[in-house]
């Protein structure tokens, strides 16, 4: 995977309309800081299994449901088909087909945030904002987020904003150059010479959803978004994802006892990844700071989050683009 990821040159916050910067501090003791293209990290995950487990990924099978007994579970898949096994994880996303089954599908809020979401090969940028560091502008209403992919070959933008037009939560629904440029008509002229090389920005409403109680029930759990649904404002929703995939391979392959391995999964993962998501919430209220729009109390404001020792990022893991 060391041929798809990127490692940021620097990582810093920058106002909206000055663009002022504050450089941030890394833990001395956390693990290397690495940007990857979400679609690389699939491939590569696939690749691996398919090496270790050939024919074990089967694609273009919609599930519908799920029977389990006191010997195994039967996933239900369109068409009539049915697969039998010891253990169903469902891993199927936000909208989960197996978190509805097992536990219903949750209460959704919207944020009041939408987010715009592209990619931008690196060389359509002006050589000036070929930045290869991991940048955030904050502004009073909204941020966005910038780092290289792809071993520098593309530019991500990652951008949210206060929406009370936008519910569609979906990370597929095409908007427009012209209507992204409106979201930061008054921000820094390097955020709109960023804008106006984006060829398709994708945007959807960020929705939130209650912690879950319980993610298992017998032979079935959860894991990811379906698990644990996340804003993606921490940089944790994949990570938390791998997480959740080592901890049940570990409880699993302690115990024989498929039910048990799954409650000590569940009791090792309810409280982390609650706390995470929380934290991601607050983190959308927290950055979207009235204090920006006034010149005299914006800096006072970055100053206090972001001087030399105000903030420390751990940066253990990924940073994941959805394209």
């Amino acid at each position: 995977m060391e041929t798809t990821t990127s490692v940021p040159s620097g990582r810093e916050m920058r106002l909206f309309n000055t663009g002022q910067t504050w450089p941030l501090l890394a833990e001395a003791r956390s693990a290397p800081f690495w940007t990857i293209h979400r679609g690389d990290l699939h491939q590569a995950l696939a690749t691996a299994l398919e090496q270790r487990a050939p024919g074990a990924i089967h694609v273009g099978s919609r599930c519908l449901g799920f029977e389990q007994d006191a010997d195994g579970v039967t996933l239900l898949l369109e068409h009539g088909e049915s697969v039998r096994g010891d253990v169903l994880i469902g891993a199927d996303g936000v909208h989960s087909r197996i978190r509805r089954v097992l536990s219903g599908e949750g209460r959704a809020t919207f944020t009041g945030l939408m987010a715009w979401r592209a990619v931008i090969p690196m060389e359509r940028l002006p050589v000036r904002l070929r930045h290869h560091g991991f940048v955030a502008w904050l502004g009073p209403l909204g941020q966005i987020v910038t780092y290289p992919v792809r071993q520098g070959k593309l530019f991500n933008f990652a951008a949210t904003v206060e929406r009370d037009n936008w519910h569609i939560e979906s990370r597929s629904e095409a908007g427009t150059v012209e209507e992204c440029r409106r979201d930061f008509k008054n921000w820094h002229a390097d955020v709109l010479g960023i804008i106006d090389c984006l060829d398709i920005p994708y945007k959807w409403a960020l929705i939130g959803r209650p912690s879950l109680e319980r993610c298992s029930a017998g032979r079935v759990t959860l894991l990811g978004d379906a698990f644990h649904p996340t804003l993606p404002l921490l940089g944790q929703g994949a990570n938390m994802a791998i997480e959740d995939g080592m901890i049940p391979a570990r409880c699993l392959e302690a115990s024989a006892d498929v039910p048990e391995a799954l409650k000590r999964y569940e009791s090792a993962r309810l409280d982390r990844t609650a706390r995470i998501v929380q934290s991601s919430l607050d983190r959308a209220h927290h950055m979207r700071n009235p204090a920006l729009a006034d010149p005299d109390q914006a800096k006072a404001f970055m100053d206090r989050q972001f001087a030399s020792g105000g903030l420390a990022i751990n940066t253990t893991g990924f940073v994941i683009t959805t394209q």
